[in-house]
């Protein structure tokens, strides 16, 4: 029964293109490795293990760093203990107008005095700036090992002939740096996971839960279908912008303004240049021209669709935040376009002339 269950899941018809069996990428060619199952399964004590040097992390590095920034933990206000309140609370902690007068003639308090029993409670549990500096400081330090593996990557020509990432699919041979990387990004992905337990519990707790097991999913099934290379382009698409994200939360929190504002001004950059230009044109529709649908590419590219969508999004929220920043004079409107054109620019001639050595490569 297990064998007939295995056999379900790893089904050559909808993994794999047509005419390609598993068996084709058990037995590659003489000098050349692709992909199998087993070794992706070391990223989970790797992943303990980056979990682990975390809390480390935030004892030995993080806290002092925070007192030497002069980020206190901040001590608030306490509630007046209240059994009653306390047990709604605990299931809603913010009562409608109905609850709000039944607690009233119940306790024989007043509404306001519920109501701000209620707001004190709230600001209780509200972590400290120093937590969340720590916090965000902790996933930073994480990330030169992912931009390390990212680097690692822009050396290969697919990355920047991403038509490439489709050719001789999937019988394309497994490099030490793949390996490396998807090891690295899903390790990082497994600790995110477990953390999310021990962090501050947000209100995206669940979202963002959804989001880890989705991406680990991604990875992992990438992998056994070889699909490497769009895999690694993806990952390395999305950690670009995100290292400014949290360098940025990390100058707010310690209230360097200028500081925060043109990090955030070259985290929008870069996350409107990596997710909405070279995400989709890359991954999604060159795929379809070289490679084909088949089953499990629906299945993928439904996925990244869908984290398409969210990056429209995402960016329009960006957009609000930037424009009102302006507005309100905390971010340079000269600056914003002269950091606009300046790191486009470069992006362009970089894009360009990584191409152009490409190309000259090729032709000796």
């Amino acid at each position: 029964m297990t064998s007939s269950i295995s056999a379900w899941i790893w089904s050559e018809r909808f993994w794999l293109p047509e005419n390609v069996s598993w068996a084709d990428l058990a037995h590659p060619p003489p000098g050349v490795e692709y992909p199998r199952m087993g070794q992706i399964l070391y990223a989970l004590p790797l992943a303990v293990g980056v979990f682990l040097l975390r809390l480390l992390f935030e004892r030995l590095v993080a806290k002092p760093c925070a007192h030497i920034l002069q980020i206190q933990a901040g001590v608030p206000r306490r509630a007046q203990p209240n059994a009653v309140l306390e047990k709604l609370y605990q299931s809603k902690t913010c009562p409608d107008t109905r609850q709000l007068e039944g607690l009233s003639k119940q306790l024989d308090w007043d509404v306001r005095k519920i109501q701000r029993w209620f707001r004190v409670r709230r600001n209780q549990d509200r972590p400290s700036t120093q937590k969340k500096f720590c916090e965000n400081l902790e996933k930073l330090q994480t990330y030169p090992l992912l931009i390390h593996s990212c680097i690692c990557s822009l050396q290969s020509p697919w990355m920047w002939d991403t038509r490439q990432c489709w050719h001789k699919y999937p019988f394309q041979p497994l490099s030490p740096g793949q390996y490396n990387h998807y090891l690295a990004e899903l390790a990082f992905y497994w600790s995110l996971m477990f953390s999310q337990f021990t962090d501050i519990k947000r209100k995206d707790f669940v979202v963002m839960l959804i989001h880890h097991l989705a991406t680990i999913i991604l990875i992992t099934f990438s992998y056994a279908n070889n699909m490497l290379r769009a895999g690694t382009l993806v990952m390395c698409v999305h950690d670009a912008s995100d290292i400014f994200l949290e360098a940025a939360k990390l100058a707010n929190y310690a209230k360097y303004q200028r500081l925060c504002d043109g990090l955030f001004v070259v985290f929008s950059i870069s996350f409107f240049l990596t997710r909405l230009v070279i995400f989709p044109f890359c991954v999604l529709f060159e795929s379809w021209e070289i490679v084909g649908p088949y089953q499990a590419w629906w299945l993928f590219n439904g996925l990244l669709l869908v984290l398409q969508t969210l990056h429209i999004i995402w960016f329009y929220l960006i957009t609000r935040i930037a424009i009102k920043a302006i507005f309100k004079g905390k971010v340079s409107l000269v600056i914003f376009c002269l950091t606009f054109t300046s790191v486009t620019a470069k992006f362009t001639f970089f894009v360009k002339h990584l191409n152009n050595y490409w190309m000259d490569s090729d032709s000796v």
